[in-house]
């Protein structure tokens, strides 16, 4: 294969800037796209060339057409798809493939086979991994079967979306009426986000970790895994904190459950990033999830901890080229932990905020990584993830990572939207965290975890920046000076 010359990529936000700075110092010229929301987004000036998306037929990062006639009219010959939109779906990437442009990830058929939860349940049993006892539906109004077949597994089970993730269709259940009564739901949910009502049933661990392997594999047939992410601090199955490696993997467990995600990315002829997911259950047994078939929104804890920059090596690997590494050259240093800054309101269970962010200001020091894609006086819009930024620490062990994380949260300066800052300063606090003793259930379960405040400037001076950045049309701001974050999108009206 040929070197790339010229990515486009087919995604927005912090993903898009993140993918073009690795580009860039490969001497790689890279292509934005945009829609109408995002005219004055951060990521356009990243890029060496911009353009919009002009149709409305679809929401316009997951115009397929399109965007593959903007990469030819600009000369791309790749595309990164970034996470989320269209990075897990085979037809874009076929469509991709199919105009001889490259896609920066795996080819169509392997996202095809291992998106599909049921096919590459299959095939893991197939290649001797641990899987969940489940079953599928096919017939919906079924209920005789699923009630019989619920009966046999036992309560309590976990209703999934059999075409994608994010907690999306999924639903549990403890009991016959409940199932049938969810099952419904699920399916309208399933259908709606992935255009693909299928869903499939399967039993709960109680109390899981959930556990994931980074896997790098080339076309020459060489597999390497890049060690453990540890998942379990997530809202609605949606992960708020991650890090690397995993307090409670020893050794011979992690060799174990990274031989096995070699074993299965071999088996479905896989090249490129990706991700194997498990749960693990308090027994210390793992249990195959799902495999996602992209870039992971926390890969820098993996990065920091292995030295490896992995949208480089997606690169290198369409571009041909072998893995100038073998795992025998892979050890993990130190540790990473990622905290996820969305703008939602923690206490009132995680809901998005939006407007603008009036003070902006994220942290710097040793240590320390941000990857996000707004800038003070940005507007978090209502139509996309509210995903702010991606606040990384490093440190030689554990304690010092959280340490870190700690000064780092105190010293960013976010003000404008609710957000997630304080709810993860008070999980670095807490003590079942520090040690290590948690499970996906923990945020539910620290229902009373104490928010510190954050913002330690006074009131004038958080009004002074306010007034930076908004016209005041006579109206007044505040009753009394206070933390801006209950300054939102309709503060006209809310704060008369």
């Amino acid at each position: 294969m040929k070197k790339i010359n010229k990515i486009l990529v087919a995604n927005r936000g912090e993903i898009a800037i993140r993918v073009m700075r690795s580009a860039h110092e490969l001497g790689i010229k890279t292509v934005a796209v945009f829609s109408e929301t995002d005219r004055k987004a951060l990521h356009l000036r990243f890029a060496d060339e911009c353009f919009l998306l002009e149709r409305k037929e679809c929401e316009p990062y997951l115009d397929m057409a399109q965007i593959v006639e903007v990469a030819l009219s600009a000369g791309a010959d790749a595309v990164h798809p970034g996470y989320g939109f269209l990075s897990e779906n085979p037809d874009f990437a076929q469509l991709v493939e199919q105009q001889n442009i490259r896609f920066i990830g795996p080819s169509h058929y392997s996202i095809r086979k291992m998106g599909d939860k049921l096919a590459a349940k299959a095939l893991a049993i197939e290649s001797g991994v641990p899987v969940i006892q489940g079953f599928q539906i096919d017939d919906a109004d079924n209920i005789a079967f699923m009630v019989n077949e619920a009966e046999i597994i036992g309560y309590p089970l976990l209703i999934k979306a059999r075409a994608g993730g994010g907690g999306k269709g999924m639903r549990l259940v403890r009991s016959a009426d409940q199932l049938i009564q969810e099952v419904a739901q699920a399916t309208n949910e399933a259908r709606d986000a992935f255009g693909d009502g299928r869903i499939f049933i399967e039993k709960y661990i109680e109390n899981p970790r959930h556990i994931e392997f980074q896997i790098l594999a080339d076309h020459h047939g060489n597999i390497v895994h890049l060690f453990e992410r540890e998942c379990s601090i997530q809202r609605r199955h949606q992960k708020v904190i991650e890090e690397a490696p995993s307090v409670v993997l020893d050794n011979n467990l992690r060799s174990k459950m990274g031989a096995c995600s070699k074993s299965l990315v071999k088996a479905c002829g896989y090249s490129n990033a990706g991700t194997i997911e498990y749960i693990l259950d308090s027994d210390m047994k793992f249990y195959f999830l799902e495999m996602n078939t992209r870039l992971q929104v926390e890969h820098p804890v993996t990065e920091l901890i292995t030295g490896i920059d992995l949208v480089k090596q997606q690169i290198l690997i369409a571009e041909g080229q072998s893995l100038a590494f073998t795992q025998e050259d892979l050890t993990p240093k130190g540790h990473a932990i990622e905290v996820r800054i969305y703008a939602e309101d923690p206490e009132n269970d995680f809901l998005p905020d939006i407007g603008n962010l009036v003070i902006y200001r994220p942290p710097k020091g040793g240590g320390i990584r941000v990857d996000d894609g707004y800038e003070e006086g940005m507007t978090i819009p209502v139509e996309y993830d509210p995903l702010i930024a991606k606040l990384i620490a490093f440190g030689s062990d554990r304690p010092e990572a959280i340490a870190r994380m700690i000064r780092a949260i105190d010293e960013f300066q976010l003000s404008g939207v609710k957000n997630t800052l304080a709810f993860c300063r008070a999980v670095m606090h807490d003590r079942d965290f520090c040690e290590g003793n948690f499970d996906t259930h923990f945020i539910y379960a620290k229902k009373n975890l104490e928010y510190k405040t954050l913002n330690k400037q006074n009131s004038d001076e958080m009004l002074a920046a306010a007034l930076l950045g908004f016209e005041l049309n006579g109206n007044e701001i505040f009753k009394k000076h206070g933390n801006l974050t209950t300054c939102r999108s309709n503060w006209r009206n809310r704060l008369k």
